[in-house]
């Protein structure tokens, strides 16, 4: 696990490569098997590999999410925000599960803020997201995930760049 976290970083460059359906499998599995408080999982995960889909949705945002349209996978991360008190933790837990599973599966990936976020100055990002996708009412989108082979190399944080001050003795 230690190797996953010291070597993953945002990937925002795909090849155009299709991933394979056993990885999207064992991605959802790794979803399916996040924390959640209580164990309540009020998440939902929408996996999206559809390539006209996935460029309508990098439009979500009014910048940070274009890089989606050059995805072979988009996770659409959301609960029933009616079924916990913590959802926002409980998807943003499931949202990094979603990532080090795409890591360890050679994918690279990109994490997309959704909730809180702007796609135009009238209407916000979530709005957008469940707009384009036909989300009901009680769904509340958090994040959008993107995933692909890597086409660029970045090289892993160096241990000496490590803000070790912000551990509190």
């Amino acid at each position: 696990m230690l190797d996953i976290l010291r070597s993953r970083r945002s990937i925002r460059r795909y090849e155009d490569r299709e991933i394979e359906s056993e990885k999207i499998e064992l991605i959802k599995e790794a979803a399916l098997r996040a924390p959640s408080s209580r164990g309540i999982n009020p998440w939902r995960f929408l996996f999206i590999t559809d390539k006209a889909t996935l460029e309508e949705l990098s439009r979500a945002k009014e910048s940070g999410s274009s890089f989606l349209k050059g995805a072979r996978l988009g996770v659409v991360v959301c609960a029933a925000r009616d079924e916990s008190d913590v959802w926002v933790e409980d998807c943003s837990i499931a949202s990094i599960i979603l990532q080090l599973a795409g890591c360890s599966l050679g994918l690279g990936s990109c994490w997309i803020q959704i909730r809180e976020r702007m796609h135009s100055r009238n209407l916000s990002s979530e709005e957008y997201v469940k707009q384009v996708l036909g989300f009901p009412e009680n769904l509340s989108v958090e994040s959008m995930i993107a995933f692909g082979y890597p086409d660029e190399d970045k090289e892993p944080v160096p241990k000496e760049q490590l803000e070790y001050e912000k551990i509190l003795i």
